[in-house]
């Protein structure tokens, strides 16, 4: 009977150091140190549109009294809305209501209400556009909402800088170890926020059940009631800047220098 060579009898782990490497599910080689890096980046950008929600509700002795007013009066904010240049597909029917008033004043009434949420693609438009709706007898007025056009440009930025930073890291540990980095084994995206919408990350794998990714604080969506603007000044709306914080876990191979 043919005997075979004790190597090809051995496990996956005991056959791979017969030769110059160790098993490692990470890829690390024999002769290479295995660093693990979280680190975080963020870019600041400027955002170039805003959405609100506009409409009016009324009362009325009956539901088709009411309805009717409410109609009317979106048909004017839309008309408003279409003067400034924000196009049709940029206004969407967000709410409809219509429902008896069985308390109070106005017991007996009916309550009708129409929402609109409008994309305004021109931010410096914005301020005009919520003065434009008030203007015309919208009584229900909510946020803006401040947004990107692009915000995959904006995020992309925050993790290369993520990146460059979980790089610079790696050097400086192995520089103080008296090493240097060989490669990188392994980047996983962890997620983080731009302004007030969660960037989901990669779902991490058994490797990562060691490293849990730090904690991410989303900040909630701020509505606030609009008043009506004086005749001929717009609103005010400052733009400002909205942060892309995101963070990246990667895993370096270092070898002695």
């Amino acid at each position: 009977m043919k005997i075979l060579p004790i190597c090809l009898l051995t496990s996956a782990l005991a056959l791979s150091a017969c030769g110059d490497t160790v098993y490692d599910p990470r890829g690390v080689e024999k002769a290479e140190t295995l660093l693990s890096v979280s680190a975080s980046g963020q870019a600041d950008t400027r955002p170039d549109e805003a959405q609100f929600s506009a409409g009016v509700q009324n009362w009325a002795s009956n539901a088709e009294a009411a309805s009717s007013e409410t109609q009317e009066d979106i048909a004017e904010i839309v008309a408003a809305l279409r003067e400034l240049g924000i196009a049709e597909d940029d206004i969407q029917t967000s709410a409809v209501n219509v429902q008896r008033i069985d308390w109070g004043d106005r017991r007996g009434q009916f309550q009708a209400s129409n929402t609109l949420s409008v994309r305004v693609r021109d931010i410096e438009k914005a301020g005009a556009a919520v003065t434009a709706v008030t203007g015309v007898g919208a009584n229900i007025v909510s946020g803006p909402d401040l947004r990107m056009s692009d915000p995959e440009a904006a995020a992309n930025t925050a993790y290369a800088n993520a990146y460059a930073a979980a790089m610079s890291r790696a050097e400086a540990y192995a520089d103080a170890a008296g090493m240097e980095v060989s490669r990188v084994l392994y980047i996983r995206d962890a997620g983080g926020q731009q302004g007030n919408r969660w960037l989901a990350g990669a779902q991490a794998t058994a490797m990562d059940a060691a490293m849990p990714a730090p904690p991410v604080s989303v900040a909630p969506v701020v509505r606030t009631q609009a008043a009506t603007a004086p005749q001929n000044e717009s609103a005010t709306i400052m733009p400002g800047q909205t942060t892309s914080s995101v963070t990246v876990q990667v895993d370096f191979a270092l070898v002695e220098k």
